[in-house]
């Protein structure tokens, strides 16, 4: 009869924001069946303060009390606002950014430049925090301060793309005059009042939009693909914000750098936290260092049958380890089928979380990325019903197929109209939006999946056929693309071939400058590549070489290979004969 009263009671808390709350007292216990006996026949005589022990008055109370934290956090949302704007003027700027992205396609070129806007705010030292896409394969970079027409040079010190953070200098003198610093805050609680400020779309002057914190927890960065701690809020983060602060009291709380496709008003801050770990790892090394990872998959044991088989007792929680990272310190370690307990002597939740503050919960790899490189954690395990512990050092670790290849030209080499390539994110992003169905099949699950056997290895693959009498023939290799890929990308990129080559003369590539150095170095007659599913490309060693040269001029190629190969055979003598000694 009472419980009834009682839901009832915390559905309209959840539903208005009337101030009267003994009406919604006598409205649920009149609309309850069986709450007659609750005998309240006029609201306004309820007493404001009771001995009794019923639930009513307690939640009545309850309800009084959070109605003046809603009142006062209204006033203190509206307080922040104003004072995030007083703070603003003089220390957010508004970022212009000329960028030009590289053609994986055609590696040996760039896509034509765009512009784009950002915004970023003053920190300690002369410098300007912003995110690291406001700025990623940028040509050419300005900033603008409130108030001011003029635009001032500015450089890229150091760029996190996994974190999404970058740091800019300007050497003007003049611009740093009236410029203040914001100080870093805290992460905030749920519910506390931020106030986003940038340079949105939609306008030229600065914006100011403020909402409340949603939730905190692990989220995936778009940018950088990775898997850090974020801050959900309320306010409106638009095209133009990212880069700008949120301003909790006088503090910031956090950066904005995305938002939630297809919801309103749903946007993600950057927590201090990971700002701090950024700007301290640029400081201490001079260059951005990353985040730490174990390099472990791991699989929870919420099923009852799955603990038992692993001999976990009823008190013990934790996840198995599914998969190691042969790179990690984790692998000479750990085994497959281990139970990790606890992490620095915080115990592991059967979900894989470990707790958060006031009653949240958040996965333990957020302890592990706040790590600094070569710092250790200690590592409780269950390994056939014992427990043990272990030491284990920690270090950023790059995939086998990287994700992104931000500020960076691509690698290839060019042979006989043969063009290697490593394979890359990057490169499969090339297909579309849809690219995970529309880019090879295998070479996608590879990218994926795959880890590295050691350091160094790439998947280097061939990935189109420049055409040559040289090479006639090998063109068929592109009708045995996976059949995944829509016709749009087959007629654009017909003579594809997307093969992943295994070796060079029978010696097995371990990456591409190894693949270089095979080729440049070949003393037999006829060169010899073995690609995936057995498929076999022979060249006669002497008239490859002379064709490259007439490959290259045909199709205005300035080197058969990148700079970064170039770079590393500086010390060695490449020969290759010269353009006027070909026919085309």
């Amino acid at each position: 009869m009472l419980s009834c009263s009682v839901r009832s009671l915390r559905r309209l808390r959840c539903c208005c924001s009337n101030n009267k709350l003994s009406s919604f007292v006598v409205s649920s216990a009149k609309d309850c069946p069986g709450s007659r006996n609750i005998s309240v026949s006029k609201p306004q005589n309820l007493p404001l303060y009771s001995n009794s022990r019923s639930n009513i008055f307690e939640i009545s109370e309850r309800q009084r009390q959070i109605q003046i934290q809603s009142s006062r956090r209204l006033v203190h949302t509206e307080t922040d606002a104003y004072l995030a704007i007083d703070l603003a003027l003089d220390s957010v700027v508004k970022i212009f950014t000329v960028t030009s992205s590289p053609n994986y396609f055609l590696p040996w070129q760039n896509k034509s430049q765009r512009e784009t806007m950002g915004s970023g705010f003053v920190i300690p030292g002369k410098k300007i925090l912003t995110n690291a896409h406001v700025v990623a394969d940028h040509t050419f970079v300005l900033v603008r301060k409130h108030g001011s027409p003029t635009k001032y040079r500015a450089e890229v010190q150091a760029v996190g793309h996994e974190c999404d953070l970058a740091i800019l200098v300007v050497e003007s003198l003049e611009f740093w005059k009236g410029m203040n610093f914001l100080e870093l805050g805290d992460i905030p609680f749920l519910q506390e009042a931020v106030a986003v400020v940038g340079y949105p779309q939609g306008g030229d002057n600065i914006s100011v939009t403020k909402g409340v914190v949603s939730r905190v927890e692990p989220t995936q960065y778009v940018h950088g693909a990775t898997q850090l701690m974020a801050i959900q809020i309320d306010a409106a983060i638009n095209p133009g914000n990212s880069g700008g602060p949120a301003i909790m009291g006088n503090k910031v709380a956090g950066v904005a750098f995305q938002n939630l496709s297809g919801a309103e008003n749903i946007g993600y801050i950057i927590p201090v936290p990971v700002i701090k770990h950024f700007i301290t790892g640029v400081e201490e090394s001079g260059k951005y260092v990353g985040f730490c990872s174990m390099g472990l998959s791991c699989q929870p044991t919420e099923n009852v049958q799955l603990r038992n088989h692993f001999k976990m007792q009823p008190h013990m929680t934790g996840v198995l380890v599914s998969k190691i990272n042969p790179l990690s310190d984790a692998h000479r370690i750990l085994k497959k089928d281990d139970i990790i307990l606890s992490f620095d002597g915080v115990p592991i939740a059967n979900d894989g979380t470990v707790p958060f503050r006031n009653r949240e919960r958040i996965t333990f790899d957020h302890l592990v990325s706040m790590k600094k490189p070569n710092e250790t954690g200690l590592v409780k395990v269950l390994r056939n019903g014992e427990e043990h512990e272990f030491t284990i050092t920690l270090r950023p670790l790059q995939p086998l197929v990287p994700v992104h290849q931000f500020d960076k030209l691509p690698s290839y080499y060019i042979f006989a109209g043969l063009v290697f390539v490593p394979l890359t994110q990057p490169y499969l992003h090339e297909y579309g939006e849809d690219w995970y169905n529309t880019s090879p099949r295998r070479l996608c699950e590879r990218a994926l999946k795959e880890l590295p056997k050691k350091a160094g290895e790439q998947l280097v693959i061939l990935s189109q056929v420049l055409m040559d009498d040289i090479n006639a023939g090998y063109e068929r290799l592109a009708e045995l693309q996976d059949a995944c890929r829509v016709d749009f990308f087959s007629k654009k990129n017909e003579l594809c071939a997307n093969g992943q080559v295994k070796k060079v003369n029978g010696v097995e590539i371990e990456n591409l400058k190894h693949l270089c150095q095979l080729v440049e170095n070949c003393s037999t007659e006829s060169l010899r590549f073995d690609l995936d599913d057995d498929r076999v490309v022979a060249l006669n060693y002497k008239s490859a070489r002379i064709a490259t040269s007439r490959i290259l001029q045909r199709h205005r190629i300035p080197s058969h290979m990148s700079s970064d190969l170039l770079r590393e055979h500086n010390n060695s003598e490449i020969e290759l004969p010269c353009p006027s000694e070909a026919s085309v």
